[in-house]
């Protein structure tokens, strides 16, 4: 039977209806089982000065991925990974019957070249580009679309292929949706106080995560 997992990792900082619309997306026009939104504890590539703490991360994500086939999980925390290329590593060896996909989006792609070992990724799951305003050109015409162009594919790989080869990549166009952390953060600094869960269970490891009040 045809399991595909697709994990979307990132800070969620905090997650927001865009995460959850290309999501939702992907699900579709990919015939994916679920998606995993891997919630990172820090992204080397940023500045931790306005992060949050983890846990309102993981609560943002819990109230976005509500009545949906989105798991989420702080697994990277209990891993101790740094980097994107020993989790999905570590998922593989977790779950050997699943089928993963990696997806992104184009802003993610256009600096894709600056991630530990990207290439190893490319060759430890196929990957799907979520087409992003103001993105889409830079990522077509980003460093590794050198490497990359020889393997891009169509939707039908994913489609029919039980196990997909990599590497692989697609471009998956979607309507345009300009709603970004950054500027929810710009508009409410304060965005977590708002927090409506005290405990969190973690979708994968089933950990239970608690927020902390002031």
């Amino acid at each position: 039977m045809r399991n595909f997992i697709g994990l979307l990792g990132g800070s969620f900082n905090p997650a927001h209806g865009g995460h959850r619309s290309i999501s939702l997306f992907a699900l579709d026009t990919l015939q994916l089982s679920e998606i995993w939104w891997i919630v990172s504890p820090g992204n080397p590539l940023k500045s931790n000065k306005d992060m949050a703490q983890l846990s309102y991360r993981l609560a943002s994500a819990k109230a976005q991925s509500r009545r949906s086939r989105i798991k989420v999980s702080a697994i990277e925390k209990q891993l101790g990974t740094c980097y994107t290329v020993d989790t999905l590593k570590y998922l593989k060896r977790k779950y050997p019957k699943h089928n993963f996909i990696w997806l992104m989006g184009a802003d993610n792609l256009a600096q894709f070249h600056r991630w530990q070992r990207w290439r190893e990724i490319a060759q430890t799951l196929p990957i799907a580009v979520i087409e992003r305003p103001g993105y889409n050109d830079h990522a077509r015409f980003s460093p590794v679309m050198a490497y990359f162009r020889k393997f891009q594919k169509t939707l039908n790989h994913y489609h029919y292929q039980s196990n997909c080869n990599t590497p692989a990549l697609t471009f998956l166009r979607f309507r345009p949706d300009s709603r970004s952390a950054t500027d929810i953060r710009s508009s409410n600094p304060k965005w977590f106080d708002s927090n409506q869960y005290h405990f969190i269970r973690d979708g994968l490891t089933r950990k239970l995560h608690t927020i902390r009040t002031k």
